[in-house]
């Protein structure tokens, strides 16, 4: 097993942390929509002013992706993650805008491990993106599998 690499008993219920920062461009945004959503809200100022949410967003997919890379960079990367079955819950809260320095934060919600597969643990995330002004743009509860340090079988 690697050396230093965060495994299922590292994480506990009640556990919260901050785990990474990106500041989103207008150039980003467009970027993105360009390619992955091309819808006018996200490609131009004056649609976006023209539509509900009063100006140019990113899109909620847009989101979602920063959100992955931040979880890649901020702990991911540095664990034993076995990957995830799936997404329980996505919400988008508030639009993301041109500008935006978002901080991703999660909190453990439980941690338990797998009847089936007992090397592994499953470990449920509540994971939020906040702007620069405290506001919670995107919300994520999502389970990541993480290899066990002792795969005894037992709760850990």
């Amino acid at each position: 097993m690697p050396e230093g690499k965060r495994a299922f008993e590292d994480f506990q219920a009640g556990d919260k942390r901050d785990f990474h920062t990106v500041t989103v461009s207008k150039a980003d945004i467009i970027d993105f929509a360009s390619d992955w959503d091309p819808q006018p809200m996200h490609l131009n100022e004056a649609a976006g002013e023209a539509g509900m949410l009063g100006g140019l967003t990113g899109s909620g997919w847009h989101m979602a992706c920063l959100m992955m890379r931040g979880l890649c960079e901020g702990f991911l990367l540095n664990s034993l993650s076995q990957g995830s079955p799936g997404v329980k819950e996505l919400n988008w809260q508030r639009p993301l805008r041109p500008g935006d320095t978002l901080t991703l934060s999660y909190e453990v919600l439980s941690a338990r491990a797998s009847a089936s597969r007992p090397d592994i643990g499953i470990v449920l995330f509540h994971l939020a993106m906040t702007n620069q002004d405290g506001e919670v743009i995107m919300t994520m509860v999502s389970p990541i599998m993480f290899a066990r340090r002792q795969a005894t079988g037992a709760d850990a």
